[in-house]
């Protein structure tokens, strides 16, 4: 009898979470198109983007390589709600927050000790086949940079 309360507790949960992610149409695996990219010198290259279901939440594995051509990789895990979470593995940024404005974007803040080093929007388009990411970083001394990078679903 336990095992088919345990059972039936864990289709009824699956049922309710599977929905949330399947209209998440930033979930997959993404690719980086450095041709249709605007990217300025330094920024990492072959880059993947991976968002997968983690519970309740989501997580975001970002790997490819740094500006001197050696494997770089971070991850971070959290919800859609605008709140500040962990970041693993990136040295511009300790927390991030993503925010969902609609079905097809998200907008991020990362922080790193607490101060804003970057802000951006991510768009995924009508076809779910691509998407922009705008961002706005600002280095220690307040120099400002903005990047887009287009990623096409794998």
């Amino acid at each position: 009898m336990r095992t088919k309360t345990v059972l039936a507790a864990a289709v009824v949960f699956f049922a309710g979470v599977s929905p949330c992610f399947a209209a998440d149409l930033q979930m997959g695996t993404w690719k980086l198109n450095e041709g249709k990219s605007q990217l300025p010198a330094g920024t990492s290259r072959g880059v993947t983007v991976t968002y997968a279901a983690a519970g309740d939440s989501v997580k975001v594995t970002v790997d490819g390589l740094d500006k001197d051509g050696k494997p770089a990789h971070n991850e971070w895990t959290g919800k859609y709600d605008g709140k500040d979470y962990p970041v693993v593995g990136d040295p511009n940024t300790d927390t991030r927050a993503y925010k969902k404005v609609d079905d097809r974007t998200l907008e991020l803040t990362g922080k790193k000790d607490g101060k804003v080093s970057v802000t951006g929007r991510i768009v995924v388009s009508p076809d779910g086949k691509t998407r922009t990411v705008t961002l706005t970083t600002t280095d220690p001394s307040g120099k400002q940079m903005t990047s887009t990078a287009v990623y096409d679903k794998q």
